[in-house]
Parts: C-alpha cells; sequence; structure tokens
C-alpha cells in the first residue's frame, strides 16, 4: 500500500471517531405530535407539529407497526436529524407501506419516539410528471432576504496564494486560486474566507528565543487581502515547538493536532498574532474579522485532547486575543456533525469566558437550528446572544465523491440555503475551488472535489445555485408551494422590486436521499407559478435561467466532449469547456396579467432541477 493510500484508509477510518464523549446535554424533549403522512409520486410525504427548543428531527421507518424503528439515512450526511418538517422520503419502492415515527433532537441525540405510528405507501409515476403550484403573492410588502450564503464561503489553506510550483494538470495554483476567490466574491457577493492553518510551519515559525515569526503569514495575507475579501482566522494548527505531541499530524500537508505542552504559551501565541495583525493591518481593520478556535475538535484526527482540554485552549485563546483588542469577535468549536455547541456555552456561561459566535459543521443535510441553544445562553447571562455561524457545510463530507460535480447538488444547496434564512447567521459552502490537498491533489478535472469551482474554474451547478440566489432582485414576498411533495421536494422563493416592476421565482426541485444522485423520473414535476398581486392588464417579459442535466452542467459537456477518457482538457477541449461555462439564460416570451393581476406559467422541473423565473414590466396599463 503506498504511503498516500493508507494516509486516506487512515483519515476514512478515524474520520467519525469522537476525541472525548460529550460532558454535558440538554434537558430531553417531548416527542412532537400531530404526525401525519401523505402517500406521494416516488415518496411518502412527513408532516408534525415542531417543538419548542429543539434543535431538529429524527425521522424513523419500520417495515411492520410493531417495529423496529430505525433512523432514516439518507447516504448523504453526518447528521440524520432535519432542522423542521416537512420531510419527503424517497428511498421507496411504489406501492410498499412503510411506517414512520419521529424523535425531537437536541444536543444530546435523539429523544422518545412519537407514541402511535403512521402509514405511508409511495404511489407509482404516471404518464406524465404531476403537476405542483407554486404561489406568490407579489403585492406583499417585501422584506430583506438575509444574505446567509454569502457572508462567508470556505477555502483551502490560504497558503496556497504563495504557491510557486506546478499544480493539477499543469495549473498555476496560486493564480487560479486567487481568480477563484475573485469570482466567488464578483460574482456570489462572498464577503469573508474561512480556511484551515494559520499557524502553518509556512506561516508562523518560533525563534530560538520562544518568539514568534510571522513573515510567512504576512505575505500570505498581503495577497489574500488584495482580493478585497476578509478572513475568518482559524487558529489552527499547533507549532511543532508548541505541540506535546508533534507527529500527531493530520492532511497531506501535515497540520499537527495536538494539545500544546504549555498552556501558557498557547496563549502567548494568540495574544502575539492578534497584535501582530491590528500592527500590521490596522487595528480597525483587524476589529471587523472573526476569529474562530479550533477546528473539529470533537474528532480524534484533529484533536488528540479531550473536550475539556478544549474548552481550555479555547478559554486561553479567547482570552489571549480579548486582552489584545476586545472588539474582535471569537467564537468556537468549529465541531464537525454539529457537536458540542452545548457544552461550549456551558463552559462559558460557568466560567464567564467570552463568546461572540457559536460554529458547527455539517453535510448532505440542511443545518439544525441552534438558536434554542444561543437564546438560552443569552438570557441565563444577560449577554448579546451569540451568532450562529455554520463554517463548514456541503452536499458530503466525503473526499472524490461523485456527487460534488452533480446536479444533484444545485437544488441541495437551495434547499439547505432557504432553511438557514431564519435560523442562521452564516451558511458557509465548503469550499470555493476544487484547489485542496487534503488527502491528495486533485487527480483529474471531474474527480468528486469539494469546491463550487473545478480546477481552471469552471462553475459546477451548485456554484449556479448560489448564482441565482445572488441574483434575486428586491426583498423576499411569500412564495408558498402546494401539490405532490409540495416544501419537501419543490420549494421555492420569490422576490420582487419596489413597485413590482420585476418579481423573480425561484423554485427548485431535490431530494436528500443521495441514492438518487443520478435523478428519479418518479420524482420530477411540472410548476404551475402564479404570481398575484400585480398591476392588472399589464405585460411582464420574462427570462427562464435553468440548472438540470441538460443546462449549466458542465460536467455534462466535458462528458459529452471526452467521454472520460482524459484526465486533463488538452488546449482545444478547454476552449470549448470555458465557452459553454455559462448559466443557461432565455427570453421565454411575454405574458400578460389577467383582470385581477394575476399571470401564470408552467414550467417542467425535473429532479434534481432548479427553473428561475424573472418577470420585467415592460407596459404599464391605461
Amino acid at each position: 500500500m503506498t504511503e498516500k493510500n493508507a494516509a486516506r484508509l487512515d483519515w476514512e477510518q478515524r474520520i467519525g471517531l469522537p476525541s472525548d464523549e460529550p460532558l454535558t446535554g440538554t434537558a430531553g424533549l417531548p416527542a412532537p405530535t400531530g404526525l401525519r403522512s401523505e402517500d406521494g409520486t416516488g415518496h411518502v410525504l412527513l408532516d408534525w407539529r415542531p417543538v419548542e427548543g429543539a434543535l431538529g428531527y429524527l425521522v424513523h421507518r419500520a417495515d411492520t407497526v410493531d417495529g423496529p424503528y430505525e433512523p432514516l439515512d439518507h447516504q448523504g450526511g453526518d447528521v440524520l436529524a432535519v432542522p423542521a418538517p416537512p420531510y419527503a422520503d424517497s428511498l421507496v419502492e411504489p406501492g410498499q407501506g412503510y411506517w414512520y415515527k419521529v424523535a425531537t433532537w437536541t444536543d444530546a441525540g435523539a429523544g422518545a419516539l412519537t407514541s402511535e405510528p403512521v402509514r405511508g405507501c409511495p404511489r407509482a409515476p404516471g404518464t406524465r410528471p404531476p403537476t405542483v403550484t407554486v404561489s406568490v403573492d407579489a403585492a406583499a410588502a417585501p422584506v430583506p432576504l438575509p444574505p446567509v450564503w454569502n457572508r462567508m464561503i470556505g477555502a483551502e489553506h490560504l497558503s496556497m496564494l504563495v504557491w510557486d510550483e506546478p499544480g493539477p494538470g499543469g495549473a498555476d495554483v496560486a493564480a487560479e486560486y486567487a481568480e477563484a476567490l475573485g469570482i466567488v466574491r464578483d460574482e456570489l457577493g462572498v464577503r469573508t474566507v474561512r480556511a484551515h492553518g494559520t499557524f502553518l510551519p509556512e506561516c508562523v515559525s518560533v525563534g530560538d528565543d520562544g518568539s514568534f515569526d510571522f513573515s510567512g503569514l504576512d505575505e500570505v495575507y498581503d495577497r489574500f487581502l488584495a482580493t478585497g475579501l476578509k478572513p475568518v482566522v482559524e487558529l489552527s494548527f499547533m507549532p511543532e515547538e508548541l505541540a506535546a505531541e508533534p507527529d500527531y499530524t493530520i492532511f497531506e500537508y501535515k497540520g499537527i493536532a495536538s494539545v500544546p505542552r504549555s498552556w501558557e504559551r498557547w496563549g502567548e501565541l494568540c495574544r502575539a498574532l492578534t497584535a501582530h495583525l491590528r500592527e500590521r493591518y490596522g487595528a480597525d481593520e483587524v476589529a471587523t474579522w472573526e476569529f474562530e478556535v479550533w477546528n473539529e475538535a470533537n474528532l480524534e484526527v484533529f484533536w488528540n485532547g479531550t473536550q475539556a482540554q478544549y474548552h481550555l485552549l479555547y478559554e486561553t485563546a479567547v482570552r489571549a486575543v480579548k486582552s489584545v483588542d476586545p472588539r474582535i469577535r471569537v467564537g468556537g468549536p468549529g465541531s464537525a456533525a454539529a457537536k458540542w455547541v452545548g457544552p461550549l456555552l456551558e463552559h462559558c456561561r460557568e466560567n464567564d469566558v467570552p463568546v461572540d459566535f457559536v460554529s458547527t459543521h455539517t453535510y448532505g443535510n440542511a443545518p439544525l437550528d441552534f438558536r434554542p441553544e444561543t437564546r438560552s445562553f443569552a438570557e441565563a447571562t444577560g449577554r448579546p446572544e451569540p451568532e450562529i455561524l455554520w463554517t463548514e457545510w456541503g452536499v458530503t463530507p466525503t473526499h472524490f465523491h461523485r456527487v460534488s460535480d452533480s446536479v444533484f447538488s444545485a437544488p441541495f444547496v437551495l434547499r439547505g440555503m432557504k432553511s438557514a434564512l431564519a435560523s442562521t447567521d452564516a451558511l458557509a459552502y465548503w469550499v470555493a475551488t476544487d484547489h485542496f490537498e487534503e488527502l491528495g491533489r486533485p487527480p483529474r478535472l471531474f474527480h468528486g472535489g469539494f469546491g463550487l469551482l473545478t480546477v481552471g474554474n469552471l462553475r459546477k451547478p451548485r456554484f449556479w445555485a448560489l448564482r441565482m440566489l445572488t441574483q434575486l432582485e428586491g426583498g423576499r414576498v411569500p412564495a408558498a408551494v402546494t401539490g405532490d411533495g409540495a416544501e419537501a421536494l419543490v420549494e421555492s422563493l420569490a422576490t420582487r422590486t419596489d413597485g413590482a416592476g420585476s418579481v423573480d421565482v425561484l423554485c427548485w426541485n431535490g431530494t436528500l436521499d443521495q441514492t438518487k444522485t443520478d435523478g428519479a423520473p418518479s420524482l420530477d414535476r411540472e410548476a404551475r407559478v402564479e404570481v398575484n398581486g400585480l398591476a392588472p392588464g399589464a405585460d411582464y417579459s420574462v427570462t427562464l435561467r435553468r440548472v438540470d442535466e441538460t443546462h449549466s452542467n458542465i460536467k455534462a459537456v466535458w462528458d459529452a466532449m471526452d467521454g472520460g477518457h482524459s484526465d486533463w482538457p488538452n488546449d482545444r477541449q478547454w476552449a470549448g469547456l470555458r465557452a459553454a461555462d455559462e448559466l443557461s439564460e432565455e427570453h421565454a416570451g411575454t405574458v400578460t396579467a389577467d383582470a385581477g393581476g394575476t399571470l401564470t406559467l408552467t414550467v417542467e422541473l425535473p429532479m434534481p432541477g432548479i427553473r428561475a423565473l424573472r418577470l420585467t414590466r415592460t407596459r404599464h396599463t391605461s
């Protein structure tokens, strides 16, 4: 076995192992009530009444009424609990009956199941896809659409910005990495970037006298800040000279995941870094950055200490940073699988430790709702409620997984972002670009990389999903879906400008079930989009944007071009790919609002698929 394969096997064997058991948990909550099922085409839809204080809900299924009831695993995530109903179970066979119960989810895990099960039996598809109705109230007063999708994005360690060696496929990594950051800034509106490895050896060194040399970090940050973006300063990994176990490393670049030999020296490092950044980049500028303490310390691959030792790591770091400038916002735990948030808040409450935000990660699912915990902390302490920052989120936690290049991931992104609008301050997609080397550099153009952009900065379908969100104009107005799979498979968002001069309707069809990565005809739908509250008799020009298997899907272009024979494009193929690297957009005619100010359009909506309609008023009625 090669060294690289051995490292990957070690990662896969250890990635799910906790570094320590949680010290605390929340009190149990009752099971949901009002559980009901609805038989749908290709799925069973479940709904229930939310439970106050719940972070989410875990759906269980059995083949018989007596069980056993097992959690539904949609094959994509490290957290199976969903933040809210409804839920579409598409891991089903038409005509087969299933029984369901639901448990409330807290940071202690799943609680008791609902007392009475419900039965569902999915229907087989007919000759035409079922129709759903998307109803938009353009007369409603618009409200701001919280930009949770572009406050922050993830990126591989920023020292890639100073690479001077050929990269994957002969790429200029430093140039493409900087270009990728510029693309997400300009086309998605991204404002901050979170990356690993602030204390990697190429960034920080320790002198014989114990002093810290940040000249490597200066070169990296000078190039990064030239992009106009701000960093989220992740305080990791441990410098070799400070580490209790310097051989305890992770990733190809050997980040040291060890506890410090001296907690005092760890504090000195965090204090010295903060003072240095303020001196170089300006105190007022650095006061606008976030500092996050470590990454996924609840996994043993990232931390060889206990939860209590992480709390000490956090407390030492936050007190050091705040001693230099109390304005700087610091938080954690930056945990995997939505763990350790409650225990960190409890530690901060009991020990009067500052915490400006809580941060955590999840993949393959919409983010849980941590507002009950942050609100409880604020009420108990009288301090401001910490923000909720999901500093890593994506369609899968698995490296080199084909779902990352697929259209499936595009409606997944919209589902997660819509879910986060009310419960989250930032949902940071991990990551911007496929220039990424945790378990090895990209071996081919489409290799299942985490990036929204390929090597060479071609835009994947999930990039276009975020671009469509960014293109919404004006404020949010009510949009509701009814019909087969409504609000669980098919969802929507709508906005309008002042005076309803233009109305945007974004609708998508997707499932959490990653066994359907290549699509499922039984889940295809037709969407009847009904917009009310328009000027009676006014004409509206319609622009249609599409993402599906045959639109805005750069991998399909590559597959048709090369047939899977080559790892990297030649010059002619690169030219063809760049010419095709665009969001599908077409003029779809002009429609007229009726005497009641309503117009209706119908669009096909495959699963997976996204449709964005823009209605632009072209004529005023007399």
